[in-house]
């Protein structure tokens, strides 16, 4: 990871105002209300507080890369941090800023400064900042001017940015080669396709992005899919979501759908047909998936802020940055795991979510697992947990992933995964009453090996009458489960079964009022459940979530693996 020396502006601008501080990352998308800027993250120390107008100090984000559009709405409607201040490399906040001030006109400052400048900072009350330095309780600390960057840019690449391809890919040059110099890239590559993030609605921002874009008739030059949406497009009108909101969320499709992106509306994109190949250069958003595609896929995408996907799909470009090089897919962390004896799906999120927590910024190892065997669905749980927890693009996994035999594990920091550190874990994920209203699965997108495993742990029960259970998965698998007999023998159960929409984007009505306490076999829901729902969200094996299901109870208790 680029590790900062200096003090320098990252987007220039000028705020003041009192200091707000933490020492762990925190993901805007789940962790912060657009409507008030109150950090809503239950598991965050800054939980509760409010950043609007204060200057916020935080090491750099985590989780999702829908992060930009939330800091965008903020800013737009003066919710906002006055100012950011990393002491580590950031991209999915620092996008969101680029595109205020690009496109809105509304910048706010954005700054890197080294460790020490970041501990000395936090003991201040106020800061004031100017493009040319910081001024806090007495002490002035330079800033080092944005990064002009020397990037080397192809005859098409110029034709591009002076808008000879039309105003909004000369728009979408524009950013990445903003982002190419905060990120010290020396020149663009091409990508294969592209994975959009930006299409939830996170916020009325989101919106204006891309109808803004998409009203200068620009197209995507690549094979572009599209993550979850806020509502099951065709069906959102009939289960009574107001127009207020459904309204903006299709129209948010639509305008992606419109620019040439296809409407898949997932987010697992790697159980498309169209997953890439190991080492296929390729241009995703949504956290999950790109660890999904670095670690086990080995393909090659950076983890890209929404806004940045739609600008690189529309130019077939991204900067030659992070883990499109060689150098930067090492493991720079081991963590030694204590494998216990007859693990269940619900040991791979607890695993990925502590090995987040013990790797928040870099590239870990995961040693001891092999025996294990883990599956895709195991893997796929465990990446999207270790997204919640870590800023990092990609893991690996000894004996398990396929560039793990190339990271030399040797001189390495280590750090280790035991059971009482999964005991702890368990509870922090597992806490809530015994009584279930709602049983969540597909976050990300259920696979049809997840659907079925489901079917077969209900054995031909029927959902208890107080309970919903509701399955979110992409369209391909939800027709493969027609196909095979599956999707009947669900609805035959009374489990619900929605495309388009995911956990972290359902609202209500769909999420039903009524529910006090969800059960999910996600350990990324477990972690946004309940700053996004207000409810408690306890996590579960497929078989609690089937038990619950049947029996509206789920009593409190470790996994037999911690027994």
């Amino acid at each position: 990871m680029r590790r900062t020396e200096c003090s320098q502006s990252i987007v220039a601008g000028e705020a003041e105002g009192r200091i707000l501080s933490t020492t762990e990352a925190l993901s805007f998308w789940g962790g912060v209300s657009p409507e008030d800027g109150k950090v809503i993250d239950v598991h965050h120390p800054l939980h509760g507080a409010c950043m609007a107008g204060a200057v916020l100090l935080m090491p750099s984000s985590r989780g999702s890369c829908t992060g930009s559009g939330v800091l965008l709405d903020l800013i737009l409607n003066d919710r906002a941090p006055a100012a950011l201040v990393f002491s580590g490399p950031e991209d999915v906040l620092t996008l969101g800023a680029l595109v205020a001030a690009m496109m809105f006109d509304r910048p706010i400052p954005v700054v890197r400064v080294s460790e020490d400048v970041f501990q000395a900072l936090s003991t201040c009350s106020r800061a004031r900042i100017i493009p040319s330095h910081i001024e806090a309780d007495g002490r002035t600390i330079p800033l080092a001017p944005p990064s002009t960057g020397a990037l080397e840019l192809t005859v098409e690449d110029r034709a591009k940015l002076s808008g000879e391809f039309g105003a909004g890919v000369q728009q979408a040059m524009q950013i990445i080669c903003a982002m190419a110099a905060q990120q010290g890239a020396k020149r663009l590559i091409d990508v294969t396709q592209a994975h959009i993030d930006g299409c939830i609605y996170a916020s009325h921002a989101n919106l204006l992005f891309a109808q803004k874009i998409a009203g200068t008739g620009a197209q995507v030059r690549v094979p572009t899919t599209m993550n979850a949406i806020s509502v099951d497009y065709a069906n959102w009108r009939t289960q009574n979501v107001p127009e207020a909101f459904g309204e903006p969320a299709a129209k948010l499709a639509e305008a992606y759908v419109e620019m040439g992106c296809r409407p898949t509306y997932t987010c697992s994109p790697y159980l498309l047909s169209s997953a890439p190949s190991a080492g296929e250069t390729i241009a995703w958003a949504e956290s999950n998936a790109v660890i999904f595609a670095n670690s086990v896929l080995g393909a090659r995408t950076p983890k890209h802020p929404d806004f940045l996907d739609l600008c690189i799909a529309l130019t077939g470009r991204a900067p030659l940055a992070g883990v499109y090089l060689d150098e930067h897919r090492g493991a720079e962390l081991v963590i030694d795991v204590e494998l216990p004896a007859q693990v269940d799906d619900a040991f791979w999120p607890t695993i990925g979510y502590l090995a987040g927590q013990r790797s928040p910024d870099r590239i870990p190892l995961l040693r001891g697992l092999a025996s294990a065997t883990p599956s895709r669905d195991d893997l796929k749980a465990l990446c999207a947990a270790f997204g919640t927890t870590s800023a990092a693009p990609m893991l690996h996994m000894e004996g398990i992933t396929p560039e793990a035999a190339s990271s030399n594990a040797s001189g390495l920091p280590r750090r280790t995964i035991v059971r009482t550190d999964m005991a702890e874990a368990w509870q922090q994920l597992s806490a809530g009453p015994e009584q279930v209203e709602l049983v969540a699965l597909g976050s990300p997108h259920a696979s049809l090996a997840e659907c079925r495993a489901f079917k077969a742990a209900l054995a031909g029960r029927k959902r208890h009458a107080d309970v919903w259970v509701i399955i979110t998965a992409g369209h391909d698998v939800i027709a493969s489960a027609a196909e095979d007999g599956t999707l009947a023998a669900l609805q035959d159960a009374g489990v619900t079964v929605l495309p388009d929409l995911c956990w972290c984007s359902i609202s209500e009505p769909v999420f039903p009022p009524d529910a006090r306490t969800v059960l999910t076999n996600s350990g990324k829901y477990a972690h946004y459940g309940p700053g996004l729902s207000g409810r408690s969200v306890r996590l579960g094996s497929i078989a609690e979530c089937a038990e619950a299901a049947a029996s509206g109870c789920s009593p409190r208790r470790n996994p037999k693996w911690l027994v």
